[in-house]
């Protein structure tokens, strides 16, 4: 018998909660104690491995100060609520979601110069382009 694979929306959801659960810098145990959980409850929940039920979702949303449709695909949303983006839009929450996407945008953030914000940006999009373009015989730098 294989193992059940969680479901891409049970893994979003969970992946939802972690995200606005760092934002507000809350702890796993923290939250499970709101919750009147466990602390692996909560790392299941966000992991996608157990399904988070709808009134543990509101009370979720609640404590972490959203509200419930932040923690749904836009895909599931209707089409007045659909932000735009399609699969580019998947892929930079699926990035924000991350523990680098996380911990580079807290860090970026923090970045009080508009200018240093802009070059940071400019020197991104510079080494993507020559990603982009490098040949496996090209030397990278470490």
């Amino acid at each position: 018998m294989q193992p059940k694979t969680p479901s891409p929306i049970d893994m979003h959801v969970g992946s939802q909660i972690r995200l606005h659960r760092k934002m507000i810098g809350m702890s796993q145990t923290a939250l499970a104690e709101r919750l009147g959980i466990t602390f692996q409850q909560v790392q299941k929940y966000e992991k996608g491995t157990n399904r988070v039920g709808a009134s543990r979702i509101q009370g979720i949303a609640s404590i972490l100060g959203i509200k419930v449709n932040a923690l749904f695909p836009n895909s599931l949303l209707g089409p007045d609520q659909e932000a735009s983006g399609g699969s580019e839009g998947r892929e930079l929450e699926a990035f924000a979601a991350s523990t680098e996407g996380f911990a580079l945008n807290q860090a970026f953030t923090k970045i009080k110069s508009a200018n240093v914000r802009r070059r940071i940006v400019a020197l991104v999009c510079a080494l993507a382009t020559a990603g982009e373009t490098q040949t496996d015989d090209t030397p990278t730098l470490v």
